[in-house]
């Protein structure tokens, strides 16, 4: 699985008053990784990353290979590999086990990989978006709303 960390202070606050208040996080992770899956699933249709900026274009290599120009679409696979799981009861994953799924995310160039046809440009889907991040906060305020009465 990928690996991108976020750390946000605001909902790291949010979800140790969620913690403190109900000693008990594993609803609204998971409430929270079923947005986080959607969200991630929702930027292979807009074609961006969670900041929002456009994937670049396929190379002219792989157009012709796919016959089309449609980035980390390929029989849908890496899209339909997206997925939101507890590990635990404090921490929440959402990535693909495809195997090339860090490639796709980071980038990387012949020169680094040889087996490779061609340079690959980061095109990042996994990570939370400014929209990501206020409705977890909406998700979180409202399970301390339900602890707390």
């Amino acid at each position: 699985m990928v690996h991108v960390e976020f750390d946000d202070q605001e909902i790291r606050r949010a979800l140790q008053g969620l913690l403190a208040a109900s000693g008990n996080m594993t609803e609204a992770l998971s409430e929270i990784g079923e947005h986080l899956a959607e969200s991630t699933l929702h930027r292979f249709e807009t074609k961006s990353g969670p900041d929002g900026t456009r994937w670049d274009d396929n190379s002219p290599v792989t157009i012709e290979r796919k016959g089309r120009n449609d980035p980390l679409i390929h029989h849908g696979s890496l899209s339909e590999q997206i997925e939101a799981r507890l590990l635990g009861n404090d921490t929440l994953a959402v990535g693909s086990t495809m195997e090339y799924a860090a490639m796709q995310q980071f980038g990387g160039t012949k020169a680094e990989f040889p087996h490779l046809w061609g340079d690959i440009p980061a095109r990042p889907f996994i990570g939370i978006s400014a929209d990501d991040e206020d409705e977890i906060l909406k998700i979180i305020a409202a399970y301390l709303r339900d602890a707390v009465g």
